[in-house]
């Protein structure tokens, strides 16, 4: 990549949409959508994406990614012929991308056709009959659409590649290499990623025409408005500790298993201590699961349980807890997990759980959004320190994460001022 743009500061108070190079017709959209102010991604990304230039954007969830590359697209292909094609690593998102894309598209007679999994696959052969100019779609479900010589790649004249990291820790690499290989050379790309792992920079080099780094916070780095606590708690004792929170906790609550199995007895528990709940997971249909999140959007559900794989895709703002019952089993989920709360200039909170024996796990979390979680105590519920065994040779052995308090209520066992994050250095 031969250029790094990088910020993390909000937007200008005196910047807008206008001297972006965004046509006046998108303008009027977007007024009407009431989008007053560019994010600090779409500030950097869509003048160079209008241009024509290839871009690697990294920036944590809820940071506006999908106008970055919406706007660009709808405004090149009304000057171009061709399709623009966006690959997204579940059902979820690639829906919610298709209705963000579709308000834009169709005001200038553009159709759109959205390619999933787990849904019917006449209805999205009609869609594709009837040209589409942007077609979104999940890798295995466009390489069947390919297979069956539904989808004609040779006609792709623009590339988004959304969340890119996520694909890959789905195992979605083998389908992303082949749908590249069939794609035609002269093309603009843009792939947009919460981290950078060396398979995106791989895949950057070898499918990209100097993209140009657009990178908003660095790699793993959490937002600034999500407030963060961790409770260390014995398994058997977190169902009795998550009760006492949704007691404490009001607003809506986006919840974190690792396993499905683990997510359904949770959603059990949760109804027996008399909240609204639903569940998201890949053993749930493609019906089931929409349902489970516009129930979550409207109110309905109070608490939405999910998995990692089956979270993509839960773009709700007004979340207003994240809990981590179970730690993710790699960190760079953590990060993932807590962005889908603070959206949107929103504020926001992540409580997670970690076992006596998470110490090292917990570690690796701290390691990759450099800082200290928080540590707060509930009543004989938590506990102050990880056990012994599962420190090893650390010279900390035993010790606490962060900060702690006995004061036994959630919520308020952090020190009484707000705990700050070290802020890196950035250059414009």
């Amino acid at each position: 990549m031969n250029k790094t743009i990088i910020t993390n500061s909000p937007a200008s108070v005196n910047a807008d949409f206008f001297g972006l190079g965004i046509a006046p017709k998108i303008l009027d959209i977007l007024e009407g959508l009431k989008f007053k102010a560019p994010t600090p991604i779409q500030l950097k990304a869509i003048p160079l994406a209008i241009e024509g230039k290839d871009i690697v954007g990294i920036a944590q969830t809820g940071t506006g990614k999908t106008h970055s590359f919406a706007i660009p697209m709808v405004q090149r292909l009304v000057q171009k012929k061709g399709i623009g094609l966006v690959l997204a690593p579940t059902r979820e998102l690639a829906i919610q991308i298709d209705e963000s894309v579709r308000v834009l598209a169709h005001a200038f007679g553009m159709k759109t056709a959205c390619l999933i999994g787990g849904a019917p696959m006449e209805p999205q052969v009609q869609a594709l009959r009837k040209d589409p100019r942007l077609v979104i779609a999940t890798p295995g479900r466009l390489i069947d659409h390919m297979s069956q010589w539904n989808f004609l790649p040779d006609s792709v004249v623009m590339l988004v590649l959304d969340e890119a990291d996520r694909m890959l820790d789905m195992g979605f690499a083998p389908q992303i290499e082949k749908i590249l290989r069939f794609l035609p050379k002269e093309r603009q790309t843009m792939l947009f990623s919460a981290t950078m792992p060396k398979e995106i920079m791989s895949i950057a080099a070898k499918y990209m025409k100097l993209p140009l780094s657009v990178e908003i916070a660095p790699s793993g780095t959490t937002s600034e408005k999500v407030t963060q606590e961790l409770f260390i708690v014995k398994k058997e004792a977190k169902t009795q500790l998550l009760k006492k929170l949704l007691a404490q906790y009001h607003g809506t609550v986006l919840l974190f298993s690792r396993t499905k199995h683990n997510a359904k007895k949770i959603v059990r528990s949760i109804r027996d201590m008399g909240h609204s709940a639903a569940e998201i997971h890949s053993n749930r249909s493609l019906s089931q699961r929409r349902e489970a999140l516009e129930g979550f959007k409207s109110g309905k559900y109070k608490v939405l349980v999910a998995t990692d794989i089956a979270s993509r895709g839960i773009d709700v703002t007004g979340i207003e807890l994240v809990i981590n019952y179970d730690l993710p089993e790699d960190a760079e989920n953590y990060v993932h997990r807590i962005g889908r709360t603070a959206r949107a200039g929103h504020k926001g909170h992540a409580i997670s759980f970690a076992t006596p024996d998470q110490g090292h796990d917990v570690r690796d979390i701290e390691k990759l959004i450099k800082a200290t979680l928080p540590v707060s105590k509930h009543a004989e519920l938590t506990l102050d320190k990880f056990s012994e065994s599962n420190q090893g040779s650390n010279h900390n052995s035993g010790r606490s994460f962060g900060r702690q308090s006995n004061h036994g209520h959630p919520g308020h066992g952090q020190a009484k001022k707000p705990y700050k994050y070290p802020k890196p250095k950035f250059y414009r």
